[in-house]
């Protein structure tokens, strides 16, 4: 199957395969900055058409698709809406604690027949206009295997402090919530996915068996869900690059998981304890989220992602 990109400048670049569009990178600026303004994917299908994200859903306005974030840095939240401001006083309305990410350009933007590539610079700007952050993104649209149904996104961040100062990166979790450790690339279901099941390499379990596992020893998990409307199922894999776990990471991941009330799960990068990142220091990681159709097994999603090289 041949892959077919159109980028709508200043707003979108969308990647289609057999008439179907897996996805939508949309980069404009969203207009409330209250939902901290960034980069995000959506809509996201399988390769049937089936939708497996959700856009501002009522509960919780800034979820938008798959988008990194950073719930609480410094200060200030890259994650949008609401800011946890501890035990007392719990999540208040703080715009001026929500920062942004500002799309710079993309130095690359390449596709073949088989795979799209896309390298964009972003910065980091804290609410005020200071400068943060810069950040190399990278997103790869790869592995499409019309037989088995299945397609594979595959998502990289390196940032730089630029501030002049450490940045401080944590979650509510840090901040003194229990098991609210979310932070990073986060994916937000849609809402049929609610009531999904959970996934990981033993079998199935619930999303409370696997909040806050760590990656070095859950390198990936699954989320599986009956649609409304079509009679089907769709299974969305979230996996870590064998270095994300490795010596040269910054901190250990862990993952953050909910099924209910809410479809969502978060590369968390600092689920129970914060991480510095030095003025002129660098971080990286690097993700893969497999979209596929049918309701797979730990089995089948081993075998598949064994198939794919990093």
């Amino acid at each position: 199957m041949t892959i077919e990109v159109n980028h709508r400048h200043g707003d979108r670049i969308t990647v289609a395969c057999g008439g179907v569009e897996l996805m939508s990178y949309v980069y404009r600026p969203d207009p409330d900055p209250f939902e901290s303004r960034k980069p995000y994917v959506h809509p996201l299908r399988t390769l049937a058409g089936n939708l497996v994200t959700g856009y501002r859903p009522n509960d919780h306005r800034w979820h938008k698709g798959l988008q990194m974030t950073a719930s609480h840095l410094s200060g200030q939240n890259f994650w949008g809406g609401n800011s946890y401001l501890g035990p007392e006083q719990g999540y208040q309305r703080v715009p001026e604690r929500v920062g942004s990410m500002r799309h710079d350009g993309f130095p690359v933007l390449d596709a073949t027949e088989d795979r799209f590539q896309l390298a964009e610079g972003l910065t980091w700007v804290a609410n005020g206009g200071q400068e943060w952050a810069r950040e190399e993104r990278g997103i790869t649209v790869h592995s499409v295997d019309a037989e088995a149904g299945t397609w594979a996104l595959d998502w990289s961040i390196r940032l730089t402090n630029v501030r002049g100062e450490p940045l401080r990166f944590g979650s509510p979790t840090t901040a003194g919530r229990e098991m609210a450790g979310y932070t990073g690339l986060q994916w937000r279901g849609p809402r049929d996915f609610t009531g999904g099941l959970v996934l990981t390499g033993d079998g199935p379990g619930t999303d409370g068996d696997v909040m806050g596992l760590a990656a070095a020893e859950v390198p990936w998990i699954a989320f599986t869900a009956e649609h409304d409307d079509v009679d089907a199922h769709s299974t969305l894999v979230f996996a870590h690059a064998p270095e994300n776990n490795g010596e040269g990471a910054i901190h250990p991941s862990h993952w953050f998981v909910r099924s209910e009330p809410i479809p969502t799960v978060a590369f968390s990068w600092a689920f129970f304890e914060e991480f510095e990142l030095a003025p002129e220091q660098s971080f990286a990681y690097r993700y893969r989220v497999v979209v596929a159709d049918g309701a797979w097994d730990p089995q089948r999603i081993t075998k598949h992602l064994a198939s794919l090289a990093w």
